[in-house]
């Protein structure tokens, strides 16, 4: 039993210490460095005046709020399009869903900077050809607009994340026992009260789990965010994670950007907290 103990704690050690390393010690440091005027090269102590300024600061608390409405519709929207591919593609088994999977898949592969580019070309180009083409004022200018450079980013988001939330609903949609199905359509039911009755009760780990991945990744966006509008119009766009690093490596005021990197870990803790505790509940 000693030499199984020894065993385990060969392999846990090293992920340990390499946590350790990368994640807990620049955590706890960053936390003391919100307390100091850090610029990179000085700091010291000044108390909870970095957080007091902080929550004075229009430009922060316009990044945390476009983050907030940016994760709430980015959310919603991505578990329902995830939710439908999963239900187009377990409909029938063929060689055309397999090949849809793969599609839908296929965003999700690509680097955040690079899908930035991507989608910035179709906004600003082809967006602005087919205006010119077909009179559509709407399509023109897309990313000089706060408005719809907010919706851009949630479209580019949208487009990255479904197809990876539809794999985790495609697990659990395979997992439901075939003869439960087969039962309900027996007694008559249809596909929708099938859904409703038979699949969805069943899909609520599939929802802990997605709502989880969507909501903590959501509030990090920074990649698509820098290559897709990179805050413009007049940092109409900047979501935090951007103001965070503009503000640390831009500015130059790094105990000031830790400030608002440690209200994001809170904000991001607490909400994702609720978001498990209500979810687990409706598991039950």
């Amino acid at each position: 039993m000693l030499i199984k103990k020894h065993q385990y704690l060969t392999f846990i050690l090293p992920a340990f210490f390499f946590i350790l390393l990368i994640i807990v010690i620049p955590f706890m440091i960053g936390i003391y460095y919100s307390f100091t005027n850090s610029n990179g090269l000085n700091a010291s102590f000044i108390g909870l005046k970095n957080f007091k300024v902080l929550f004075q600061d229009t430009t922060f608390l316009q990044s945390l709020w476009l983050t907030i409405k940016f994760s709430i519709v980015s959310v919603i929207l991505i578990n329902l399009i995830g939710l439908a591919f999963a239900l187009l593609v377990t409909s029938h088994n063929n060689q055309f869903t397999k090949l849809m999977r793969t599609i839908f898949f296929v965003p999700n592969l690509i680097g955040g900077i690079l899908l930035g580019f991507i989608w910035q070309f179709i906004f600003t180009s082809a967006f602005q050809s087919i205006a010119t083409i077909f009179h559509i004022g709407f399509l023109k200018g897309w990313l000089s607009n706060p408005s719809t450079g907010f919706w851009g980013i949630v479209i580019l988001f949208v487009w990255q994340m479904s197809g990876y939330i539809m794999l985790i609903y495609i697990s659990f949609l395979n997992s439901i026992p075939k003869n439960t199905i087969q039962a309900a359509t027996l007694d008559g039911a249809n596909k929708i009260k099938t859904f409703f009755y038979i699949k969805l009760p069943q899909l609520a780990p599939a929802f802990t789990i997605s709502l989880f991945l969507t909501l903590s990744n959501s509030f990090k966006l920074y990649e698509q965010n820098l290559a897709l509008t990179n805050g413009g119009p007049y940092r109409s766009t900047e979501m935090i994670s951007m103001y965070i690093y503009n503000t640390a490596f831009v500015n130059f005021q790094q105990g000031y950007a830790q400030a608002a990197g440690i209200v994001l870990f809170l904000c991001v803790a607490l909400i994702s907290f609720i978001q498990l505790v209500i979810s687990r509940k409706r598991e039950e």
